[in-house]
């Protein structure tokens, strides 16, 4: 039986261990992590129809389920707001019939926990990468701790930092976009709803200002309406924020900041935005606000296929302007868990898998960065005639329909 290594327990790694561990083949998962509690951080993550129908396809009926049954129950309208909260156009996310072709918010930290669920002869824990050696009888795997693994094919599921592609495809770069980002958590009570406008907590919105900066939000709503919460366990409802502006915008010394100066810094820079905007960020426990750098990779030309390939962040790292990133890595799961139990050759089903990808992961990186461009624009025509497009829009709706069905 084919012997199956995928470098990295993250999103997308986890999910095709599933469905390969679903469909009776031999799989390993080589995780830096010592524990499986070791990444309790993070923000909701939005999951849209090609997540789904991966998490769908890929897991036990039992965790699709558990899936189902943990996701927030808020709407998923999108929303274009000005920094006064003025409205500039609505797009309406219809509930599909089929869970496995929806839109869902689930935390973080909760999916990992389902994706790591059965899989516990499967994932090695504190196993970090070092390098491979490509011998006769597969590919030998080098780890830090000095021990070794032999597979007949790895998959690089390690992150936009992988050593596997740094090895494998040393060309494929990643490069900072001058783009930084401050993300934070609102909690959301039976007494906080009542201090910000709805809208805020109906769906995401994107935060259009003048020039040169963007706000994102997005409300993780799991129904409670208690007067507690405990966001650092993500266990309870809140607003995702992220703040976003280009170079010269964050003081030089930005990464160096705390939690606490990076919401006073936020706060200076949008003193003069709607007071219930200004309230998500001041609201906001310093414990969860942090730094996001914004880094994209590179698209590459086709490369010879072998029984080395990769999926997620380690080949197509992208922005989070789009709140993509991990739907294609879950596509990229399932696309490849089909291509490896579909009975053919190992390099045949890679070179399908790979040629598929390339086509919709590097178009989403693209994408991605443009928008990211788009977020912290520094023209004020540019921006004036993006919200005149979206006022046009919302008032025509075969011309919104046409644009953002």
């Amino acid at each position: 039986m084919t012997n199956i290594a995928v470098i990295g327990g993250g999103i997308g790694g986890l999910c095709l261990a599933q469905g390969l561990r679903k469909a009776g083949h031999d799989v390993s998962v080589y995780e830096r992590d010592r524990t499986p509690t070791d990444r309790l951080q993070g923000y909701r993550v939005h999951i849209d129809p090609n997540g789904a129908r991966a998490l769908h396809d890929c897991l036990p009926p039992h965790l699709w389920q558990e899936f189902l049954d943990t996701t927030g129950h808020g709407g998923q309208d999108f929303g274009f707001l000005t920094e006064q909260l003025a409205s500039l156009l609505l797009i309406e996310t219809p509930k599909a019939a089929d869970p496995a072709d929806d839109h869902h918010s689930v935390s973080r930290i909760t999916l990992r926990r389902i994706l790591l669920s059965g899989l516990d002869d499967v994932v090695r824990f504190g196993k970090t990468f070092e390098r491979y050696e490509s011998t006769p009888d597969g590919t030998t795997l080098f780890f830090e701790d000095g021990t070794t693994a032999t597979a007949d094919i790895v998959v690089a599921a390690d992150g936009g930092n992988s050593r596997v592609r740094q090895q494998y495809l040393p060309h494929a770069q990643r490069v900072e976009t001058g783009i930084t980002t401050v993300a934070g958590k609102f909690p959301l009570t039976a007494r906080t709803r009542k201090l910000i406008d709805r809208r805020l907590t109906d769906g995401p919105n994107n935060v259009l200002p003048p020039k040169g900066m963007g706000l994102f939000l997005a409300p993780h709503d799991l129904g409670d309406t208690g007067e507690t919460t405990t966001l650092m366990d993500d266990t309870s409802s809140y607003i995702l924020w992220a703040f976003g502006a280009g170079k010269g915008r964050f003081p030089a010394d930005v990464a160096a900041l705390t939690g606490e100066q990076l919401k006073r810094t936020v706060a200076q820079m949008i003193h003069s935005w709607h007071p219930d905007l200004r309230k998500l960020v001041e609201m906001s426990h310093p414990d969860t606000v942090s730094l996001l750098p914004i880094r994209t990779s590179i698209p590459i030309e086709p490369w010879q296929p072998t029984t080395i390939t990769l999926l997620g962040d380690a080949i197509h790292s992208m922005t989070p302007m789009r709140g993509i990133g991990a739907n294609v890595a879950l596509r990229d799961a399932r696309l490849l868990c089909q291509a490896l139990t579909g009975g053919r050759p190992p390099v045949e089903a890679i070179a399908d898998y790979e040629t598929q990808m390339r086509g919709y992961g590097f178009a989403a990186v693209r994408d991605s960065l443009k928008a990211a461009e788009q977020f912290v624009g520094e023209s004020v025509m540019a921006r004036i005639g993006f919200k005149t497009f979206l006022r046009t829009a919302q008032r025509f709706p075969s011309l919104k329909h046409k644009a953002f069905g």
